[in-house]
């Protein structure tokens, strides 16, 4: 055995290590992924159900009030997905890496930066939109009192961001250990809470009258801040797997980049997956707004995928990270497998049957005939491909597990490129819709199949195998 696996396997010892650990290194591999990816999959789908009820009760407000805070929404989303999957998987990676090398002591001190990067990613953001967003919003075509509920509402609920980063990196904290109960306790207790809340802040009752779209984002706030309350209790009263110092270590610039150089390139995969889905809906646009109206509601199967793919991905990259920090190459290799095969062939599941019955989906938007048309047209032509784009998100995933990210990347980026290139092509030489829609399917086949090779290279999966250490049940 390399000196290095010495190391590791001194580390590796009962002291070092809890029975949740063990679990994933040692636990049967199909069971142990079904088993996290069940209650991960619960929380991403509360957390999308707890955006839609807003925007019902906002739309109750009128139409000025529903575009504002829908024009604020994609600025929202990527906020959340930059805080919950990418850098949220950069310290997932972070954590599950150290406790699979049993450095208990490096996964305690790992959550006080945590705590700094999410004080300084969101105070970045609260900056970041007061001075761009009104600008933002005003070129995205919105005026009047749809602009003026957009920015009332984007100053209220960015201007406590730092609450939404911490909230979602002290999660990524506990899903790093392998405990991914805790946060559907958190996630569905809150959304227990918020929902009776949000119509009584937004539209008030005959005796309070209500704060309107200002109620909707103080009351999301109230959620963020609730739960990393929460979860700053359950951390730092020692009741999970690490237990980070009462205060701060010296702050060093090395673990910081563990987990900073994975979010890095995990938020070009997010970035340019938003970026590519809006420039395909400005060139829709050209079409009417039937069009847009019936692309947007098949496109929105989209996020259906990324959040199936990142309900089972995510696990597997807990998985794939505390095996690779053991040493456990082989092990983290079939993880990705298994993970890739049942988010393809899930992905691939969904669109085939919205390509043959796209109806079924697209009716439950709308029922203008066309806007049917359009919808139908989109997902029978890009619904067959579907199962690439969850090959490649799994597979991000995964690289996030191993902490080498670079094919994922460039399957994400040349996706993008394929994608908007592509329709920008089609839309100047012929003008056919389909041809645009052809372009998106090139690029999720392109997203998945140079994201493949990682496996097939072993990138970040080593060249040997050992055995986890025998751990005490004690």
């Amino acid at each position: 055995m390399s000196a290095q696996g010495t190391a590791i396997a001194e580390k590796s010892q009962p002291e070092a290590m809890d029975l949740r650990t063990r679990k994933l290194l040692e636990g049967p591999l199909f069971r142990t992924l079904i088993g996290l990816a069940a209650p991960n999959a619960l929380v991403m789908v509360t957390q999308i159900a707890m955006g839609l009820v807003e925007l019902y009760f906002v739309a109750k407000l009128g139409v000025d009030a529903l575009a504002g805070v829908s024009q604020v929404f994609p600025v929202l989303a990527l906020v959340g997905a930059l805080s919950q999957g990418a850098v949220g998987g950069g310290v997932v990676s972070a954590i599950a890496r150290s406790l699979g090398k049993g450095d208990r002591e490096g996964a305690n001190n790992f959550v006080w930066y945590v705590v700094a990067i999410a004080i300084a990613l969101g105070l970045l953001t609260t900056a970041l939109l007061k001075f761009v967003g009104p600008h933002f919003y005003a070129s995205m075509g919105t005026s009047g009192d749809s602009l003026a509920a957009a920015l009332t509402y984007s100053s209220v609920i960015f201007g406590g961001a730092i609450f939404i980063w911490l909230f979602n990196l002290l999660l990524a904290v506990i899903r790093g250990t392998g405990n991914l109960v805790l946060p559907v306790i958190v996630v569905c207790g809150g959304a227990l809470l918020l929902i009776p809340l949000l119509p009584l802040l937004i539209l008030g009752t005959d005796q309070i009258p209500g704060l309107g779209v200002t109620g909707g984002a103080f009351g999301v706030l109230t959620y963020y801040a609730l739960g990393s309350l929460v979860l700053i209790f359950y951390l730092w009263s020692h009741r999970g797997v690490v237990h980070p110092p009462a205060r701060p270590p010296r702050l060093r610039f090395r673990p910081a980049w563990e987990i900073l150089r994975v979010s890095g390139m995990s938020a070009l995969v997010s970035a340019s997956t938003n970026l590519t889905l809006a420039i395909l809906t400005s060139f829709v646009g050209s079409y009417g707004t039937t069009a847009v109206a019936g692309y947007g509601a098949g496109a929105r199967l989209e996020f259906i995928i990324v959040s199936l793919s990142y309900g089972i991905g995510g696990p597997a990259g807990i998985l794939i990270g505390t095996n690779v920090g053991a040493g456990n190459y082989r092990r983290a290799l079939r993880i990705a497998w298994i993970g890739v095969l049942v988010a393809g062939f899930a992905a691939e599941a969904i669109g085939l049957t919205a390509a043959y019955w796209p109806n079924v989906w697209l009716e439950v938007f709308s029922s203008d005939p066309a806007v049917l048309t359009t919808g139908s047209a989109y997902l029978r032509t890009v619904g067959p491909f579907f199962g690439f784009f969850g090959i490649g998100y799994a597979l991000y995933c995964a690289g996030q597990g191993t902490g080498r990210m670079e094919w994922p990347v460039t399957g994400a980026l040349v996706r993008a490129v394929v994608a908007i290139a592509g329709s920008f092509l089609v839309l100047h030489i012929n003008g056919d819709l389909i041809g645009i829609f052809r372009a998106a399917s090139i690029g999720m086949m392109t997203f998945g199949c140079l994201s493949l090779p990682s496996l097939g290279l072993r990138v970040g999966y080593g060249r040997s195998d050992k055995r986890p250490a025998s751990i005490g049940s004690g």
